[in-house]
């Protein structure tokens, strides 16, 4: 088989996993975040805790979002104290967004139980299957990583 139907073939496999993935680990996210938090809600956390101080528009180009719907998620998170909101003093209509430390604590033991959750799934195949599963993604994520300092 060619590289290019190889490569076709492994394209179609990560289109078809990646989702399937992504909706279980959003559902778990949400059955084990304390506050019932939305989706949209546990993502803005998620990215906060990756890019500190990230800006309103930031958020919503994360999530997909217009800046009024993003707006609206993060009152929602400032009003329960898991996010700050501060101006920027350089640009005075640019508002940083941050975590709280609530806000940490409350990703973080809903990404814990998540993991915990997929470890156990992980538990039903043999070592060899998972040390596979660790290697390919391993590889998945440095291509991927590579693409976005382009």
């Amino acid at each position: 088989m060619s590289l290019d139907k190889l490569s076709e073939e492994c394209a179609a496999r990560v289109m078809e996993t990646v989702p399937l993935l992504i909706r279980f680990i959003r559902a778990e996210m949400r059955t084990h975040s304390a506050d019932s938090l939305s989706i949209s809600q546990l993502r803005s956390l998620s990215f906060l805790n990756h890019k500190p101080g990230a800006s309103l528009s930031e958020v919503a180009d994360h999530l997909g979002v217009t800046c009024a719907t993003a707006s609206t998620t993060i009152e929602r998170l400032v009003q329960r104290h898991l996010v700050q909101r501060t101006d920027n003093p350089q640009e005075r209509r640019r508002v940083v967004l941050n975590l709280t430390k609530t806000g940490k604590q409350l990703l973080e033991q809903s990404q814990e139980k998540t993991r915990t959750e997929i470890s156990e799934i992980l538990e039903g195949l043999t070592p060899e299957q998972v040390s596979h599963i660790e290697s390919g993604l391993t590889l998945l994520k440095n291509v991927f990583e590579q693409t976005e300092t382009k």
